[in-house]
């Protein structure tokens, strides 16, 4: 499975690519981060962001897109700037009809540490294990950019089982009770 895996910003957005073998066995491909200057107007930056992503996109064609989802930042602004990039990414995706995933920080630092709560240098340098890279990526966005990527091809078929056994469920659940309606209706009659 073919991930593209965005740590999005609007200062620095981190894009990877990574390839999924059998098991937990990754291959690195391309990553970068797109830079925008900070007195640029916000829609010429989320501009830059999505032509980026969508260049990356139609070159590497991605199976999957994995973007780190926002979740609580003590600075408005920043989270509002980083869920903007990342909307712009998701849309790209979506038209293209490429799945997208969100995955929060510590489901992204438990699956590539062991450890939901890893600081920046713990999944830095577990990317670069993982991978076996000769340097670790830099800077961290390009780090964390990877490390979304890799949680994605170790969680998604984890993801894809639970939502076929919840669709199976249901179907189940369906049936028995229009089994149950039958039997009611041959009842009252």
């Amino acid at each position: 499975m073919r991930v593209m895996g965005v740590d999005p910003g609007l200062t620095r957005c981190g894009l990877s690519i990574v390839d999924g073998g059998l098991g937990r066995q990754v291959t690195a491909l391309d990553v970068d981060v797109v830079r925008t200057p900070a007195d640029m107007e916000l829609a010429e930056r989320l501009l830059c962001v999505s032509d980026a992503a969508e260049h990356w996109m139609d070159t590497h064609q991605p199976e999957a897109v994995a973007i780190e989802r926002v979740f609580s930042q003590h600075n408005v602004r920043t989270a509002m700037g980083t869920a903007q990039a990342g909307g712009v990414i998701a849309l790209a995706a979506a038209r293209r009809g490429i799945p997208v995933a969100f995955h929060t920080p510590s489901q992204v630092k438990a699956a590539v540490t062991g450890n939901g709560s890893a600081d920046k240098a713990q999944v830095t340098a577990m990317v670069t294990r993982i991978l076996g890279l000769q340097a670790a990526p830099k800077p961290a966005d390009a780090a964390d950019a990877l490390a979304l990527a890799i949680c994605h091809c170790w969680r998604a078929p984890m993801l894809d089982r639970m939502a076929k056994a919840r669709a199976m469920a249901a179907d189940q659940q369906r049936r028995y009770a229009e089994r149950l309606a039958q039997q009611r209706k041959a009842v009252t009659r």
